[in-house]
């Protein structure tokens, strides 16, 4: 069946599909021995698809796993001002694995690294609401008009909010922990959200996201994800 040549290339697990609509623009993606253009379609079944030369294959080992990430590193494949990777983290022998979704250099916890391009690229279209919870810790007090706040939606510089969930509330001296969870992927979202209430964010964790739980899994660590838990989390993805 034919499917847009970036989504293909993404699929495959060797790049993002904004890499992949990089080296179409470059001229860079063959179809069967000539230049591909932008927005074409192809059939791996049928065509023979080279990315810089190499050819385009669909592998069965495909591989998803949570690392927990630790404050002071970021979710890219690179970065200009030489910070520490999340990807980092793994070792070389796991092959090539993408972050899904971002978490900032400042907030720790859940990681999904994947070479599933399909799996990636619907668990982070906002049109399947995957659910997150973030362990949050904030300066003050989240009183009950902040909290209704919070779960009603509240007002940012790109839009009014969804509405959240927010549980185990509990004052810590002059702060207080909460669980917020959040159906859409705002950049600095909760962060955003707080500050929009009063509130100071001082330490940012996502404990989960879809089916599947930080647990104990200690930080700069991670784990391959199981056949339950990666067809459960494909059903959260709507695949």
């Amino acid at each position: 069946m034919k499917e847009r040549l970036q989504k293909l290339i993404s699929r495959s697990g060797l790049m993002s599909r904004r890499k992949a609509e990089e080296k179409i623009r470059l001229g860079l993606v063959t179809v069967d021995g000539r230049v591909a253009t932008l927005g074409e379609s192809a059939d791996p079944a049928q065509n023979e698809i080279r990315v810089a030369g190499q050819l385009l294959s669909f592998t069965s080992n495909s591989l998803t796993l949570m690392l927990n990430k630790p404050t002071g590193y970021i979710c890219s494949m690179h970065d200009p001002e030489g910070r520490r990777l999340a990807i980092d983290l793994l070792p070389t022998d796991l092959g090539r694995l993408y972050p899904v979704g971002r978490l900032d250099y400042n907030t720790e916890g859940l990681l999904l690294l994947t070479n599933d391009g399909a799996l990636a690229q619907h668990l982070t279209h906002p049109s399947h609401h995957v659910a997150k919870t973030y362990l949050v810790k904030v300066r003050g007090w989240l009183d009950e008009s902040g909290r209704k706040k919070l779960q009603e939606g509240v007002l940012l510089d790109d839009g009014r909010t969804a509405p959240a969930g927010v549980n185990a509330i509990r004052r810590s001296g002059k702060n207080c922990w909460f669980e917020l969870t959040l159906r859409e992927g705002r950049n600095r979202q909760v962060r955003r959200m707080c500050d929009a209430v009063g509130l100071s964010v001082v330490r940012l964790k996502r404990i989960s996201l879809g089916n599947l739980n930080l647990g104990e899994l200690k930080s700069g660590l991670f784990r391959i994800l199981n056949e339950s838990e990666l067809s459960n989390l494909k059903k959260h993805a709507g695949l």
